[in-house]
């Protein structure tokens, strides 16, 4: 008589959505990897968590689409269990259970102890910063702070994420220290909103006296600032930065529109002239920063006229990096009660032509840059190229350097001085000095 052999499990871990979602996978990994055991990211598994994105319409069909595709492995046998945790999980849980009843178990944003002992795991408390990161070896993702406070009427995160709370700045050290050991150079920080940061724990907005802790440790050589609200920004912060030559001149700041009376029913906190004033005190306090934003278009009641408003905003304040996003009808948050008025096509066609301003702006920008020096981290190579980024560029959304690989060496994860040569829209050409 034949007897089954013990198959030995391997947890397979798949991230959908944002950076806050690869640090939480990542964090996971290192809880199940402290109990002994073996798990990989989106590789092959007989064991699958699925941690979602439940943001807008885009994000919520790839999380269901990924979460139907593995629950037809599973039912070909080629994996056995699936688990699914995450935002989408948090918003939708008892929709999910109803509609996809055959996961074996789902899990909301803050059920993270939950999770690991159906994975067969305990929850180490113990393990501050211990975290198997998913990033190439040289930068990783630091989350200060989970949920918000803030009413934004188009967003849903509150729903998923819970109310604004700070890690301490001692936790964040510890954090970073063991980051640092193992090889990173660069942080990310990022929360919901670092604007807020410290208001919880410490009465005051406290981002700045967080950098001034991080620019201590050792081996980190770059660190740069991901989500700030613009309502009620900490400007000490503008001082650290020039200051503190490890900070880079860069700052995420998602202002979303620029209209008085859309920004109002946005529930932004701000106006036209303040979000224009911040703008300049950016600009004047540190002259060389780059500023990334993202916008909306297709908010309820956008008319041509306000559409028309943020499009010679964004000629006149020429930002170095913007993205921009159509807007996406969100049950459950306060815009939800007005009419999705904007048509579908009109609302591309809007994002379309904010994106086609900004990439001219982007190669003129760029152009100034031709015969300049900068300082580069290698992030990898592709092709015939090592592809880097200068400080004023943060991984996978801001221009990339590259540099042929035919006539230099360069190594994955270290830092080199180059000489632009050539500039496109988004990318520049150049040589190791």
């Amino acid at each position: 008589m034949r007897t089954k052999t013990l198959k030995k499990n391997k947890i397979n871990v798949v991230t959908l959505g944002c950076s806050k979602n690869v640090y939480d996978s990542e964090v996971l990994m290192g809880q199940l990897k402290a109990s002994g055991k073996d798990v990989v990211h989106e590789e092959e598994g007989n064991i699958v968590v699925i941690n979602t994105c439940g943001f807008i319409n885009n994000a919520k069909e790839e999380s269901v689409n990924t979460i139907l595709e593995f629950m037809q492995k599973k039912e070909d046998g080629e994996v056995d269990k699936v688990f699914v945790t995450g935002c989408l999980s948090e918003r939708y849980k008892p929709d999910l259970q109803k509609e996809i009843p055959n996961v074996d178990e789902y899990f909301g944003t803050t059920e993270l102890p939950h999770l690991l002992k159906a994975l067969g795991a305990d929850y180490k408390h113990e393990l501050i910063g211990e975290r198997l990161t998913t990033t190439p070896k040289n930068y990783a993702y630091l989350k200060i702070a989970e949920g918000c406070d803030r009413p934004c009427s188009f967003c849903a995160i509150p729903l998923m994420r819970g109310k604004h709370k700070s890690t301490p700045i001692e936790d964040l050290v510890t954090e970073a220290e063991k980051l640092a050991a193992s090889g990173v150079k660069e942080l990310i920080l990022i929360a919901q909103d670092l604007t807020y940061y410290g208001l919880d724990l410490y009465k005051k907005r406290n981002l700045a006296e967080l950098l001034e802790a991080l620019v201590k440790v050792e081996g980190i050589e770059w660190i740069r600032l991901h989500y700030a609200f613009p309502t009620g920004f900490p400007l000490d912060v503008l001082d650290v930065m020039n200051r503190e030559p490890k900070i880079c001149n860069y700052l995420d700041i998602p202002l979303q529109h620029i209209s008085d009376s859309i920004l109002k029913s946005m529930r932004r906190g701000t106006t036209k002239e303040k979000t224009t004033k911040l703008i300049g005190q950016f600009r004047e306090a540190v002259p060389n920063m780059t500023i990334r934003t993202t916008l909306i278009v297709g908010y309820p009641g956008e008319t041509e006229e306000n559409f028309q408003e943020l499009k010679n905003w964004v000629q006149e304040m020429r930002f170095e990096r913007l993205g921009c996003f159509t807007y996406s009808h969100e049950e459950n948050t306060h815009a939800f009660s007005l009419e999705d008025d904007v048509p579908e096509e009109v609302k591309i066609d809007r994002a379309n032509q904010i994106m086609e301003i900004q990439s001219q702006i982007s190669w003129e920008l760029n152009q100034e840059k031709i015969g300049q020096e900068f300082k580069v981290v290698i992030d990898r190579k592709e092709g015939n190229y090592f592809v880097g980024r200068t400080e004023f560029d943060s991984p996978d959304v801001d221009n990339e350097v590259l540099i042929d690989a035919s006539k230099t060496y360069l190594k994955t994860g270290e830092f080199a001085t180059v000489k632009v040569i050539e500039a496109e829209d988004f990318d520049l050409y150049a040589e190791v000095i």
